[in-house]
């Protein structure tokens, strides 16, 4: 599965003819290579492809990334927004889903998806819900969402039950099930006409690696601004 989203970001890179390459480290060899590529003006973004071998490092790791090269906006001190935060807002507008004076909700607290998508909507004054594990009441929550946004890798974790008439559903996790990757949402609720959800494939994903690139960009023109 990880496989398949480095080859679908080199892929789009080629298209728009911005220089990928991939380099395969150990945790190890991590902190030395990112110090290098820091500073080299001709390198404008890194991702750290997640998850890593040992997770344990995950914040050490993501945050040796320079804030203003960091396009996946994974550290601490990025100064790029989530590229999953940004794409699911992009869908959303895309489909002219309001935001304001609704109920939003967001399933799970990750790294990728769920933090900082919690803090962009936040930031912009939205009615947040952030459902974890913690959470004993999930269904009550889902029942009252307008939006429900899910990404914890749980397959079928979101039933038909859960999500009132009229809803919009974004399916953002991602699990290998049978050599296939699935969803968190139930294929019972994908049934339904009454709502608006993202395709089974080819809905944040996609986005997501446009909204990347479209940071890499924007760090290359500050870099260039700079020389003028």
């Amino acid at each position: 599965m990880i496989d398949t989203y480095v080859r679908m970001k080199g892929l789009y890179g080629d298209d728009i003819q911005v220089e990928t390459e991939v380099l395969t480290l150990s945790e190890d060899e991590m902190p030395a290579e990112i110090a290098r590529l820091n500073a080299d003006p001709t390198v404008h973004g890194m991702i750290i492809q997640l998850p890593l071998d040992d997770t344990s490092r995950t914040d050490e790791i993501v945050n040796l990334v320079a804030a203003e090269k960091d396009v996946d906006g994974l550290g601490k001190a990025a100064t790029f927004d989530s590229a999953t935060a940004l794409a699911i807002n992009w869908l959303l507008a895309g489909y002219a889903v309001e935001l304001k004076n609704k109920k939003l909700t967001i399933v799970g607290k990750g790294r990728l998806v769920g933090s900082p998508l919690a803090k962009l909507w936040e930031k912009s004054g939205y009615d947040v819900t952030i459902l974890d594990r913690s959470r004993d009441d999930m269904n009550e929550v889902l029942r009252a969402s307008d939006v429900i946004v899910t990404a914890t890798g749980v397959p079928r974790l979101i039933t038909s039950v859960m999500v009132p008439v009229g809803a919009t559903v974004v399916d953002a996790g991602t699990a290998s099930e049978d050599g296939a990757i699935v969803g968190d949402v139930d294929p019972e609720l994908r049934e339904r006409d009454d709502l608006k959800i993202t395709p089974e494939k080819g809905g944040v994903g996609p986005l997501t690696i446009v909204a990347l690139f479209d940071n890499v960009i924007q760090a290359a023109q500050a870099v260039a601004s700079k020389k003028d």
